[in-house]
């Protein structure tokens, strides 16, 4: 074992005992939680927005700040930095959601575009409804297999790749490639594509 694997155990080791304290109530543990992965939170809000349209209302800060909100009112548990995360970009996935619905309330359906998968990235019209359209397919494959409905999370919602996608959900890099290529003939095939 090298000195970077020794750093690495000793980071994750501290962010597990943040994470601990954090679940127990502990609202300077939960802070420092965040200061921790702050960075990574901006990522992920930035790769969501990056799917929206060009002039979204919702800004990265904006999203971090809801999330942090969100996470705090949570109790957890959280297993890893990985777990946390995941629950991270889960909350941020149901932000744009939330907000989709109340901005398309009035014209559910009107407007419908196409949704596709590419180069193993959503590649969404620059709309409210194309948000909804992967919502909804999304509880679908959830109903059917929810292991595949958290790797879609893991590579579309948190931009992660198919390596990362096998750490974060403790599987194998075979079982994540079958199971995207499941999930995305599945969304393909659901909205239309």
């Amino acid at each position: 074992m090298s000195a970077s694997d020794d750093n690495q155990d000793a980071g994750d080791a501290a962010f597990l005992a943040l994470l601990i304290e954090a679940e127990s109530g502990d609202k300077a543990a939960f802070n420092r939680v965040i200061e921790v992965v702050y960075p990574e939170l901006k990522r992920l809000a930035h790769f969501q927005l990056a799917k929206e349209r060009s002039n979204h209302t919702l800004s990265t800060t904006a999203i971090v700040h809801e999330a942090y909100e969100r996470l705090s009112s949570q109790d957890g548990p959280w297993t890893d930095r990985a777990h946390f995360m995941r629950t991270a970009a889960q909350i941020m996935r149901h932000l744009l959601v939330d907000y989709a619905r109340r901005r398309n309330a009035d014209k559910r359906g009107a407007g419908a575009q196409l949704l596709t998968l590419e180069d193993d990235r959503i590649a969404t019209p620059s709309d409210q409804m194309a948000v909804l359209l992967l919502e909804d397919a999304l509880l679908e494959i959830a109903e059917i297999d929810p292991r595949m409905e958290q790797v879609v999370e893991c590579r579309v919602f948190a931009g992660l790749s198919v390596a990362e996608t096998a750490e974060a959900l403790d599987m194998t890099v075979r079982t994540v490639e079958r199971d995207w290529q499941r999930a995305r003939g599945y969304i393909n095939r659901a909205l239309g594509g």
